[in-house]
């Protein structure tokens, strides 16, 4: 069980996967490796942290020793550790092991738990942004009435700047993720702003608007111009750009207003016995309802513009939640997902360079 993973097509169907990252500990991790694995028996994954810890927790689950290669790491980054003090002590963590296995080609795609701002700066500077992109993105699936049950949303916190450019690599990066993480064949594509008049916005906003139009039918994709936060959870795109400052207090906002409906409603239900039996008559709907939008089933935010594809899973995130993440990042490895952003950035770029004079 532990040892080198294979040489064979190193890249495609093996994850690697910090186990020692999260609020929860490495118990939920390797059980939501199992659950993810019975989905799915082809995936494979080298997982790093402490051995002694990890084995038995493994031996436990039947089958799974079969699909896991074990990486040893003594070290594990906190959830209250700065991020430049990780960059300066974090080597021999399972973080930086994990994302150590990407940079070297031993696994395509990294999955953590762990520390948010840590990972993205261990994961920038150890793989390396793609040529041509400015600032990296984090983007989230957010529930939506779309067919596909969900938007891509980016940036939602890497960075709180964004100029145009920038802006117009989200676009790309985000329509290339919805294509390969939703399977959908022309992503429509929408810039947030104030409003959905052209000339609405900030001056970066409407410069972004002509460039995203610009590349958008070479690209494969549709943009719908600009769009409003209340277009977020609606079918109008499934794209939606943004910079990091915004797309983050629109996540945060969204989370906290989804807790606050869903306290809400158990109040409403569990006040009276005749609420408390009309809960019981809409209890078939209710289930419905929860499930469509249980934060556990998007579980995941995907860094992208790097040398290799993060997945960062909420760090409180149950086994449920960490299959979630697991299968995304099956999902986005097993499509090459990172070579065809990769490639699809660098033409770009090298159409939107100015001549040399």
């Amino acid at each position: 069980m532990t040892g080198e993973a294979s040489s064979d097509e190193p890249s495609r169907g093996v994850l690697s996967v910090d186990a020692m990252g999260g609020d929860l500990g490495p118990e939920v991790v390797i059980a939501g490796l199992a659950r993810a694995v019975k989905r799915t028996p082809a995936m494979r994954f080298l997982v790093h942290g402490d051995t002694a810890v990890l084995e038995p927790l493994v031996a436990k689950r039947r089958g799974l020793s079969d699909h896991v290669t074990l990486r040893h790491a003594d070290r594990v980054v906190a959830m209250s550790d700065k991020p430049s003090q990780v960059m300066r002590t974090g080597q021999g963590t399972s973080m930086w092991s994990a994302i150590e296995a990407v940079r070297d080609g031993e696994a395509e795609t990294v999955v953590s738990c762990g520390n948010t701002g840590a990972l993205m700066l261990v994961s920038t500077l150890r793989l390396r942004k793609l040529p041509g992109v400015n600032r990296p993105a984090i983007a989230i699936l957010w529930p939506s009435r779309n067919p596909a049950g969900f938007n891509v949303m980016l940036d939602v916190g890497a960075d709180i700047k964004a100029d145009a450019d920038d802006l117009m690599q989200y676009a790309l990066m985000g329509m290339s993720y919805a294509r390969n993480g939703l399977g959908l064949e022309r992503p429509r594509v929408g810039l947030l702003n104030v409003g959905t008049e052209e000339n609405k916005g900030r001056a970066e906003l409407r410069e972004a608007h002509d460039m995203i139009e610009g590349v958008a039918e070479e690209n494969g994709f549709d943009f719908a111009g600009f769009v409003e936060g209340g277009d977020i959870p609606g079918d109008v795109v499934d794209v939606i750009v943004t910079d990091g400052f915004t797309g983050n207090v629109a996540l945060k906002t969204g989370e906290g207003t989804a807790r606050f409906v869903r306290d809400m409603l158990g109040e409403a239900f569990g006040a009276t016995l005749l609420s408390k039996a009309a809960a019981l008559l809409a209890m078939a709907s209710l289930k419905r309802l929860s499930k469509r939008i249980d934060p556990r089933r998007v579980n995941g935010g995907v860094f992208l513009g790097l040398n290799g594809t993060v997945v960062k899973s909420h760090g409180s995130a149950d086994e449920t939640g960490v299959a979630a993440a697991i299968d995304l990042a099956w999902n986005l490895s097993r499509s090459g997902f990172s070579k065809r952003l990769q490639a699809r950035v660098a033409a770009v770029t090298a159409k939107t360079a100015p001549a040399d004079p």
